[in-house]
């Protein structure tokens, strides 16, 4: 039947300390032991949306990767999210997807945050990235990438599960949302996205509301967070009733072709 528990976990985090929140989020995932099939964190989850990548940025066998793997394993659960990753000198803002098989499935944020400046910070990716897991097909995104439908289009149903992971702020907390539904209907596939909720630097405080989602292919929201408190919300996703959907009202066969370059 290839049912699939995803759970949101929404959080603040403390700036820029990565012990901190690494801490804190082992406690919640450990708490959602037995209860999940996949656990995505926010956006950047040990630090916040940082653009202090040289000091905060990590290799691919640091501790925040080491961290995943272990919790992977022994929660025996997927674990998705980003964080500051280093690589050849470069640094990205990298998801991450790690099964409990601890199989590791890596994406680089494509859309860089202009008004953030981010692209000062980070070389973006160029890579699309679907990831094959428990019979389901999962694409994985961030944040930004949220307003570019192109680059999430589901081209011959290639993905079922399309997950987003965020700090977004509540000024636009409107914009998620509608985003994220239109995001499932337009690609006929359930959609998972993740935001925190507290706020960052004093000298400067971004709100994070949070209004993490789970929403089936009909935009329609099967789970969803608390307002402005840390809370996790699990939906259970159904392939089977996902497939026949498809096959009742099959539009994605009358999509338009296209290409994409860099």
């Amino acid at each position: 039947m290839n049912d699939l528990r995803v759970s949101a976990l929404q959080f603040d985090m403390a700036w820029e300390n990565k012990e901190k929140n690494l801490q804190h989020t082992e406690k919640l995932l450990e708490s959602l032991q037995g209860k999940t099939d996949i656990a995505v964190l926010p956006e950047m989850f040990t630090t916040g949306f940082s653009m202090n990548s040289r000091q905060l940025a990590e290799p691919m066998s640091g501790e925040t990767m080491q961290c995943l793997h272990r919790w992977a394993t022994a929660f025996n659960m997927a674990v998705a999210g980003s964080f500051i990753a280093e690589e050849g000198g470069n640094f990205y803002n990298r998801g991450f997807f790690i099964t409990p098989e601890n199989e590791a499935f890596f994406y680089d944020k494509r859309h860089l945050y202009r008004i953030g400046e981010e692209g000062n910070s980070f070389l973006p990716g160029n890579k699309p990235l679907i990831i094959p897991y428990r019979g389901w097909n999962i694409r994985l995104l961030i944040c930004y990438d949220l307003r570019f439908p192109v680059w999430a289009r589901n081209v011959d149903n290639g993905y079922d599960l399309l997950i987003y992971t965020a700090n977004w702020p509540t000024s636009r907390a409107h914009v998620w949302k509608t985003l994220l539904a239109a995001r499932a209907i337009e690609n006929m596939a359930y959609v998972c996205g993740v935001n925190r909720t507290g706020g960052v630097r004093k000298d400067n405080i971004f709100e994070y509301a949070g209004h993490s989602q789970i929403l089936d292919a009909k935009g329609k929201t099967l789970a969803t967070t608390q307002e402005f408190k840390e809370d996790i919300c699990t939906a259970t996703l159904r392939l089977d009733e996902l497939q026949r959907f498809r096959e009742k009202f099959p539009t994605w066969r009358d999509a338009d072709t296209f290409s994409i370059s860099d």
